[in-house]
């Protein structure tokens, strides 16, 4: 018998084995929930240009996946399931969004654009998880602001923010509300600090 009529037989029980193989599972892509609607009555716009910046993170942090730290100090990802972006951009832009909600600044702008403003505002982003405490989920968020001129280079302002939400649930749509819900918080406590570290220009 040929090796053509061995190989044939082979062939086609490979292919079989691969058509009935589990097919990979698409990963289910995820935003922060949008803000409540609603643009709340503003002071006056202050007469200066902020541009935020995608804060630096972790490794573990520097990507799309959504961590979790289910006990002690491993930390994990949610399987199946992904941000729309990396962690860094999603919160830089949530921030860009609320300052815009804010109605407080006159000109709003992000690093991708790399347009002149007076101030810019970045940090370092330590935690964006589900922490485990209790056997009871809650999203962390922790954020080292800085704000700074950038005529002249320097740093006008530092603080930490950080959040904890308790998540409803288990599920990751779940978790994923509680991101929203605990970045809006996020969001307002920055736009207020900024608004009082920067002085009038």
């Amino acid at each position: 018998m040929s090796r053509a009529r061995f190989a044939a037989p082979l062939i086609l029980a490979l292919l079989s084995a691969c058509s009935i193989l589990p097919k990979a599972e698409s990963p289910h892509i995820y935003t922060l929930p949008a803000a409540p609607g609603g643009r709340p009555a503003a002071p006056a716009q202050a007469n200066w240009a902020l541009r935020i910046t995608a804060p630096s993170a972790p490794r573990a942090l520097d990507n799309s996946r959504i961590a979790v730290m289910p006990g002690g100090n491993t930390i994990t990802v949610y399987a199946a399931a992904r941000w729309a972006d990396s962690v860094p951009n999603l919160f830089r832009d949530r921030l860009a969004d609320a300052f815009r909600d804010s109605g407080r600044v006159s000109a709003i702008s992000t690093d991708d654009a790399n347009l002149a403003a007076d101030y810019e505002l970045g940090g370092n982003l330590a935690a964006f998880q589900t922490e485990y405490v209790d056997a009871k989920p809650t999203v962390v968020i922790r954020y080292d602001a800085t704000l700074s001129g950038t005529r002249r280079h320097q740093i006008v302002a530092s603080r930490r923010f950080e959040i904890s939400e308790p998540v409803e649930g288990k599920d990751v749509p779940q978790v994923v509300e509680a991101f929203g819900r605990a970045m809006n918080r996020l969001s307002g406590e920055v736009v207020g600090w900024t608004m009082q570290s920067a002085p009038a220009r």
